[in-house]
Formats: structure tokens, C-alpha cells, sequence
């Protein structure tokens, strides 16, 4: 396996001196210079001192840039000049049933359960020190970099300082890039090393650098916190990163149920709680006649239908929402807890059925979110997506309106509040 390796203090043909004088002696005005040109003047008039104060050496800085160019094909970049990135493909996007997310979810259970077997010990140490089960993080690992065989393409500081200069949140990418800069001085990593995708998130847990720095820990023993090359520390790191979030000790992460006709679809949400018991008081069972466990009844649990009446339905823990800070994607913590118990129990597919729901894009699906806020529904922003919050307002509008309730954008529904 690959280890992490200690910063070199050189650059081909090129000394950390002669490169930082070359970053300070760019033309200060802006207008005549390339994009290129205004990146190379940021770097050394604006990145640079802000990092030179947090403790990063010259050396460090120039071996991270050396040979960086901004990547304007990265998206959410609005260029000098401009006020708004140049295209919005997701908004036009089409929009995607949630069923399509799960293609690829028996290459995770099936990597996944070869890989509990082989490291059945490490698993062991691991899930006893942080609490979270070995099927999650597995599931984590197999779904962030197919267990560390996916291909992470870019250079990270070509991608954070494209973003620090250019994107739409550059606040929270120049955070991210001093953060990468950090993990060089501090750390020991090669800046060559810092491999990222497209957003800038790194190694086999695909963290970004800040998280790097809070939650990357050495699982295997040998001293340092190799994401890239270490199979253990890559585990021990996604666990870390769990607890520290709240993972709770002894609880599941959700359960598919079968909701009841007279169960509003409406009361969907991590903010309408209550005890399981009083779930299962209304109706609700899990799936195949299987009970709850008992040691859940008392706990409190959320209704989640993260494809309305089209789709399973789940009662959730607060575990969920543990998975949901790694991604904020309902179907992405959805993705892993199922996954999760497939590697670990055997368990089958989705008892029912996804349907098909299509025939509109993201920007319909904006625009009637438009429209249920005009009418008074929190459906928490119109962005095209349909979060918990768009599901429900569309449930409530619809039962309001003395339509089936169904908690999910459709044809008709989209139609008639755009």
C-alpha cells in the first residue's frame, strides 16, 4: 500500500524562492490579464499572506501551486467580469426518479460483505471503539470510492484554489484550501498526493481537507492517517467522522414500513418525530411481518418517503440524519443504511416497488416549487430538488385540494402549480 510521504522541499527546475517572487511580480491590473494571470496575482497577493499567517512556509505553498492553473471547466465558476456562472445544467437537467440511485447498490453489498470477511478483526476494533456498525462503514467506503479502486482525477489545489478564486462559495473553498495547504505543513502529506474530484473531496472517505484535518485517524496502527493507501485508517476515519457527528450507540438507522392509506404522507419529516411505538399506533409495520425492535419502540423515529406514495417508505432514527451529515442527500443516507444491512444480514432489495416518475425537469419541478411558496408552504427553497419539505407541501396542497395525497412531483401535479 501506498504511504503518505514527507513534503519535498523541491520543485522541478524551479526553487520555492524563485517561484513565490514570481507569484509576487504580476501586474496589478486586473483588467489586462488573463484569467491565468489574475489567478497567479491572487495567489500571491490575497492566498498567500492569509496562509503565511496560519504557519504555512514558503516552500509549502510553492510546491502546492507549482504548476497550477485554474480549471475554468470545474462547475459553479463565475469569471472575472461576470456576475453568475455561465450555465446551470443541473437546473435543466432532467428529473430523475429516485430508483435510478440504487443501480449500483449490489456491487456495494457484494464488495462489501468480501470485505468483512477479510477484515473481520480490524472491523471488530474499530466498531468497538466508535460505536458505529461495520455494514455502515462499509457501505460508506464501497459507495464514496468503490473501496478505494475508483479513479480520483484532479489535483486538489488545482480544484480548491479554482474555487477559492472563482466559485460561487469562495468563502468556504479558500477555508478548504489553507485547510489542504495545512495537511502539507502540518500533516506531512505530499502535495502531489492531494488527489480530489471535482469539489475537492480526497482519498478512499472522500473527505474535504477541513474534514481531513478533524476527523482523519490512524487505524491500523503505524502513526499517521493515511485516507489514500490504508484500508484501516480509511475505515476508522468514516467511523470517527460518525460519532463525532452523534452517531447513536445500539441504534438502528431506519426501518421500511408499510404505510397505511390513512396515514398522511404529509407528516414526513425529521421536525414531526415521535416514539416508534406511537408510529406502529397509527398503522405502520415493517415489511414481511417483522417486528420493531424492542429496544426501538421507545425511541423516537421520523416518517421518510423519499419517493411519496411512488416508493418504499421508512420509519428512520436519528442515525439517518447521522448518515445525512456525511451527505445530505435523503437517498444517499438511505443508499448506506440499506446497503449497510444487506452486507451485514443478508438482507434482500426494497420490499416495494419503486414507479417510474418522469417527463419534467429540475427547473419545472423549481418552478412549482415557486408556486407552493406562493401559496404559503416552507418547501425549503426552490431548487429543483424534492426534499422532505417540497414532499410534504405537495401532500398537503394536494390533500387541501381534495386530491389523492401522493407527496411527490408528477406531470399533473408540476402543471398545475408552475
Amino acid at each position: 500500500m501506498a504511504r503518505l510521504s514527507r513534503l519535498s522541499r523541491r520543485t522541478a527546475g524551479l526553487t520555492a524562492a524563485a517561484l513565490l517572487a514570481g507569484l509576487l511580480t504580476f501586474p496589478t491590473t486586473l483588467s489586462a490579464q488573463s484569467v491565468e494571470q489574475q489567478f497567479q496575482s491572487w495567489l500571491a497577493k490575497d492566498l498567500w499572506p492569509e496562509a503565511r499567517a496560519r504557519g504555512i512556509s514558503t516552500d509549502t505553498f510553492n510546491a502546492a501551486f507549482a504548476g497550477v492553473k485554474p480549471n475554468l471547466k470545474l462547475p459553479d465558476l463565475v469569471l472575472p467580469g461576470e456576475s453568475r456562472p455561465r450555465s446551470d445544467k443541473q437546473h435543466q437537467a432532467e428529473f430523475r426518479a429516485p430508483s435510478a440511485y440504487f443501480q449500483h447498490v449490489g456491487g456495494v453489498v457484494s464488495g462489501g460483505k468480501a470485505r468483512a470477511q477479510r477484515l473481520t478483526s480490524g472491523l471488530a476494533a474499530i466498531e468497538k471503539r466508535y460505536g458505529v456498525p461495520r455494514g455502515i462503514l462499509l457501505a460508506v467506503w464501497g459507495r464514496e470510492s468503490g473501496f478505494g479502486s475508483a479513479k480520483i482525477p484532479y489535483d486538489a489545489f488545482e480544484v480548491l484554489g479554482t474555487k477559492a478564486f472563482l466559485a460561487t462559495r469562495k468563502d468556504m473553498f479558500r477555508q478548504e484550501v489553507l485547510a489542504a495547504l495545512e495537511m502539507v505543513e502540518k500533516r506531512g502529506v505530499g502535495a502531489r498526493m492531494l488527489r480530489s474530484s471535482w469539489a475537492g473531496a480526497m482519498g478512499q472517505p472522500q473527505f474535504m481537507p477541513t474534514s481531513y484535518l478533524k476527523y482523519a485517524v490512524d487505524g491500523d496502527g503505524d502513526g499517521s492517517a493515511d485516507i489514500w493507501g490504508s484500508e484501516l485508517d480509511t475505515l476508522a476515519s468514516i467511523a470517527n467522522y460518525l460519532a463525532r457527528h452523534g452517531w447513536a450507540n445500539g441504534r438502528d438507522w431506519g426501518f421500511e414500513v408499510v404505510l397505511p392509506g390513512n396515514v398522511s404522507c404529509s407528516l414526513e419529516g425529521p421536525d414531526r418525530g415521535r416514539s416508534i411505538a406511537d408510529w406502529q399506533a397509527l398503522g405502520i409495520r415493517r415489511v414481511g411481518g417483522k417486528a420493531f425492535p424492542a429496544h426501538e419502540l421507545g425511541a423516537e423515529g421520523y416518517l421518510m418517503l423519499p419517493a411519496g406514495r411512488f416508493g418504499p417508505a421508512f420509519i428512520v432514527t436519528p442515525n439517518f440524519y447521522r448518515l445525512k451529515d456525511y451527505n445530505e442527500s435523503d437517498l444517499y443516507a438511505l443508499f448506506i443504511g440499506h446497503a449497510g444491512d444487506r452486507i451485514m444480514y443478508g438482507d434482500n432489495g426494497f420490499v416495494a416497488p419503486w414507479q417510474k416518475v418522469s417527463g419534467f425537469s429540475r427547473s419545472d419541478v423549481a418552478a412549482m416549487q415557486r408556486g407552493l411558496e406562493k401559496l404559503g408552504h416552507d418547501v425549503g427553497g426552490a431548487d429543483g430538488l424534492a426534499g422532505f419539505k417540497t414532499r410534504r407541501s405537495i401532500g398537503a396542497w394536494q390533500e387541501k385540494n381534495g386530491l389523492a395525497a401522493t407527496c411527490f412531483p408528477e406531470k399533473d401535479t408540476v402543471r398545475r402549480l408552475k
